[in-house]
């Protein structure tokens, strides 16, 4: 994956890794890192749900608005346990050119 492609990702995950850092009291961010772990994995079940009704609904722009909102609070989730972006990029690198099936199957075994 090209530098281009995953550029916000990692922009949005540094701003969360700062807002953690240095919380401010005007930070939905911070708020989020204070609140704790089973807050954020709420809002990620939320955000993922948002999504499929969005998917099965199939207006673009809301399908797109959701899938934002869920890759925000997935960055928030990694950065709550200080895992960079770059660990999932290197998983799906390794993925790609294996067939899901294979792939699932070695996590299986």
């Amino acid at each position: 994956m090209n530098n281009h492609q995953n550029h916000i990702l990692d922009t949005v995950y540094q701003v969360i890794l700062a807002r953690k850092a240095n919380p401010a009291d005007n930070s939905y961010t911070a708020s989020l890192m204070k609140k704790g772990l089973d807050t954020i994995l709420k809002k990620v079940g939320e955000e993922a749900t948002e999504l499929v009704i969005a998917g099965k609904g199939g207006e673009r722009d809301e399908i797109v608005y959701e899938t934002a909102d869920l890759f925000f609070h997935i960055l928030v989730l990694l950065g709550f346990h200080d895992i960079p972006p770059e660990n999932v990029y290197a998983e799906l690198r390794r993925r790609f050119g294996t067939s899901g099936i294979d792939e699932k199957n070695s996590r299986t075994s």
